[in-house]
């Protein structure tokens, strides 16, 4: 009997480690796969904030115009959020909004009170020049010699090399030459 006795107490005190050996893993395997995703969110949050930033400007019709800092990925759209958004006379056709942004970027929402005033009368006002730098390319169009895809083309290169810095940069616009210049000069200003 006292043998019995004996292993009785050997088979209880393995039946207690094992019952503490089968729960302890599972715990252990919580903390483990707790360790884990922690080290993949740090991961995720560490590429996250390696991923390179760009500075751009955003001018024009918006609430709040300045220099703001972004990520790579982000687009036009974005980028005039971040900066409160159109104002209610911008041009929202005067910008790409798909376009992702660039570092050194000026984004420029142009103004559609201009733009609606000289559709009324036909074209550019006498005695009013357009500005290549604010103009839409309605605006653009109503000029000699540009039409929709020319006016693109400037506003295209606007967007990406900043405003012009006098209208003789115009030339730098694929599809617009020096004889087109010519016909421009006095049609156009760049402030």
């Amino acid at each position: 009997m006292s043998v019995l006795k004996r292993y009785v107490w050997i088979i209880m005190v393995l039946v207690i480690i094992g019952v503490l050996y089968f729960f302890n893993p599972s715990m252990d395997g919580e903390t483990q796969m707790s360790k884990v995703e922690e080290v993949a969110i740090q991961e995720t949050v560490e590429e996250n904030a390696s991923s390179s930033t760009v500075k751009v400007d955003v001018k024009g019709e918006v609430h709040n115009p300045g220099v703001y800092t972004m990520t790579e990925e982000t687009r036009v759209d974005d980028a005039i959020k971040e900066a409160g958004g159109m104002t209610e006379w911008a041009d929202p056709t005067s910008v790409n909004l798909a376009q992702r942004i660039q570092d050194e970027m000026v984004i420029f929402v142009a103004s559609n009170q201009s733009s609606s005033t000289e559709a009324g009368e036909g074209g550019s006002l006498a005695g009013e020049k357009v500005s290549i730098n604010r103009a839409s390319a309605s605006e653009m169009e109503t000029l000699n010699g540009i039409g929709p895809s020319k006016a693109e083309s400037i506003i295209k290169y606007r967007e990406e090399n900043g405003p012009f810095s006098s209208v003789e940069d115009l030339v730098n616009v694929p599809g617009i030459g020096e004889k087109t210049l010519e016909n421009l000069k006095e049609l156009i200003t760049v402030p």
